[in-house]
């Protein structure tokens, strides 16, 4: 028997605990039992606790609480394994047996590589590069993905999550009614279930001791009594009463529901309005004790906020620093120390030119640079070149140089911390068909922000972005955790762990993929008549035309490969297998696209809609059919001309 004392109390230290034994006893079968106490004077054993419990220097750590050490000193089965806060103990439990040869490629059992092998000796100390590396719920979800998204995240090294919406009621029904995806029947869900489900992933993140960030968007409509589930309601402007729709913005003389409520934002000169804010917050946050992070923000759009009298008087983003400060305050008096975020997004990009952030300590500042080009990173600079605000009237910034800019003027209001929220897996992924080029900028992308003292990145989209590997998100928390780890290191470790003696094989076919399709033809960036379509360039489809050998030729390893007696590698190769039929499909297309016949390129993605919806069934824990198909709907369905005045949705990337 070999036993696991507990030295201080807690769930996230439990839960470690338990994690280890399970670990251990998959790796050493014959080993026997593992016990687990609490015993905060034991001397042998694995002894898990905070490293204040062993008298450990925390010192290089601003605030313990936010900032993970990870401190392991082990000799075989004896030693410390511990962390400055109770969720690094649970992370330095993970590094313990990933030195012991342990790995996580991919969520749930399916994506667990455990050797069979004793443990050797470990001595390491290490303090993660980023104090926020996070995932945010986005795409279509259901809950099982949820969950194993959860326990996979501090697996890599990551230490926050958040779930976007008082209940993400849309991204929830989007998978149940199986959108997209005419192969499966429709499953409704109930709000009240919804609620209950997210309430099961606070509780998964709580006992996990994860960093929990919360809501976001909603604050511009829910606190004046507009439901958070009525947030995509094209309908209800006819439902407003008269005080609400004095409190939302004026546009054009009116004051309307700007196409939906989430779009909307307040008429932020409006005390009353901002009071509506600050009196939510504090109720929220007085029921909801478990956040650490209220997310804030204004409307999901551009070029939508208020021209009445007194909010052309002062910048939209004034107006925000005042509701901050409004809330700071209300907070302080209801004795609550919930921690807020408020976003540099979209119009709110432009930094204040009066007001200031008056207790910094409470706040993050969040950059959400979403119309950046993913097809490219910034070579060590910062654009101050900037375009002036001019009301409802903004282009968006394009790359990450011209953010940076407007960050460096949101510092002149704001002296605290900074974080991202960025969007590789939202659509980009999809645009770089391999997974291979967009590895390497979200690696570049992890030390540029790192320069421009960004201290952390929540990644919004998919929880489901394991095809056709899941190359792109373990970049993205390895190299979050250890950002001297090259996008080469990475890809190089990652495909030896997923495919072994064939990994070479299958990045060479990957290779030819990403040449064929070219990410920046794909983010519409190579069109030769944008007259015609974003897409069309008659010269590429020749390129786009050798995807069929490649597949073919791509069919042919998958299926010598196809069984393993290595689990994460069977899985794998049926992800490849659909993977494979998709970007068959997707070549045909992008080469009607590429030579000007829309309605054609139409025809064959909405065959691919239906001919890769069959496989969903059987890999939905990896691939989101729902979100891959509405990214490759901007490229087939949408045009300038059909979309709303206030959309911002076709992007590059």
């Amino acid at each position: 028997m070999f036993n696991i004392y507990k030295i201080s109390c807690g769930s996230p230290i439990d839960y470690a605990a338990e994690e280890l034994r399970k670990y251990l006893k998959m790796m050493m079968p014959d080993e026997g039992n593992f016990e687990v106490s609490f015993n905060k004077e034991a001397t042998d054993g694995y002894r898990l606790g905070l490293m204040a419990d062993f008298g450990l220097d925390t010192s290089d750590a601003e605030d313990t609480e936010l900032d993970d050490i990870i401190y392991i000193d082990t000799v075989g089965k004896c030693g410390i394994i511990a962390g400055s806060n109770p969720r690094s103990v649970l992370i330095a439990v993970y590094e313990y047996l990933r030195q012991n040869g342990c790995e996580w490629v991919m969520p749930g059992i399916d994506g667990e590589i455990i050797p069979m092998r004793d443990v050797c000796d470990v001595k390491y100390r290490y303090k993660p590069t980023m104090r926020y590396r996070g995932w945010v719920s986005e795409g279509t979800e259901f809950q099982r993905a949820m969950v194993e998204a959860i326990e996979y995240a501090p697996k890599l090294g990551l230490n926050v999550f958040m779930i976007e919406f008082k209940f993400p009621k849309s991204y929830y029904e989007r998978y149940y009614r199986h959108d997209n995806n005419p192969t499966r029947t429709p499953e409704p869900v109930g709000e009240g279930t919804l609620l209950q489900w997210k309430r099961m992933l606070e509780a998964e993140i709580q006992k996990r001791g994860i960093q929990y960030h919360d809501m976001g968007h909603g604050f511009t409509y829910e606190p004046l009594g507009i439901p958070g589930e009525a947030g995509w309601d094209t309908e209800y402007d006819k439902k407003l009463t008269p005080e609400q729709r004095e409190m939302i913005a004026m546009i054009n003389g009116k004051r309307e529901i700007c196409y939906y409520p989430i779009n909307t934002n307040l008429c932020m000169s409006n005390p009353k309005a901002r009071k509506k804010v600050a009196d939510y917050v504090v109720d929220y946050a007085r029921h909801h004790s478990n956040v650490d992070y209220l997310h804030i923000w204004l409307a999901d759009a551009n070029n939508n906020h208020c021209e009445c009298e007194e909010c052309v008087k002062k910048l939209p983003t004034d107006y925000y620093v005042m509701m901050m400060n409004d809330i700071d305050e209300a907070l302080t008096e209801a004795g609550l120390k919930t921690r807020i975020v408020f976003i540099a997004y979209m119009d709110s990009a432009w930094a204040p030119l009066e007001e200031k952030i008056k207790n910094p300590d409470r706040f993050i500042l969040m950059i959400a640079p979403i119309t950046r080009r993913y097809t490219e990173t910034l070579p060590n600079g910062i654009d101050t070149n900037l375009a002036p605000f001019t009301r409802n009237k903004l282009q968006m910034p394009r790359t990450l140089g011209q953010f940076f800019g407007h960050l460096k003027e949101w510092e002149k209001s704001f002296g605290g911390s900074k974080i991202s929220f960025e969007y590789h897996f939202w659509r980009a992924m999809w645009y770089d068909i391999s997974g291979l080029k967009i590895s390497e900028v979200m690696n570049e992308d992890v030390r540029e922000y790192l320069r421009q003292n960004v201290n952390g990145i929540l990644e919004d989209g998919t929880q489901r972005c394991f095809m056709p590997t899941g190359l792109c998100f373990y970049t993205f928390a390895r190299t979050c955790y250890d950002s001297t780890l090259t996008a080469e290191e990475i890809r190089k470790h990652y495909f030896g762990l997923l495919f072994g003696d064939y990994a070479g094989e299958v990045e060479s076919y990957l290779m030819e993929l990403a040449d064929a399709f070219d990410f920046e033809y794909m983010a519409g960036l190579k069109a030769s008549d944008e007259n015609v379509s974003r897409f069309y360039n008659p010269d590429h489809a020749a390129s786009l035309a050798k995807v069929e050998d490649i597949a073919a030729r791509g069919k042919e390893m998958i299926m010598k490969h196809f069984d393993s007696t290595l689990r994460p590698r069977t899985v794998a190769m049926r992800i490849l297998l659909a993977y494979n039929e998709l970007v068959r499909y997707f070549a045909k297309a992008m080469i009607e696209k590429a030579n000007g016949r829309d309605a054609a390129a139409k025809d064959i993605f909405d065959e691919m809609m239906v001919e890769i919806g069959k496989y969903e069934v059987e890999i939905e824990q990896y691939y989101d059919h729902g979100l891959a198909m509405n990214a490759f709907k901007v490229i087939f369905e949408r045009t300038k001309s059909n979309l709303p005045q206030v959309d911002y949705m076709e992007v590059d990337g």
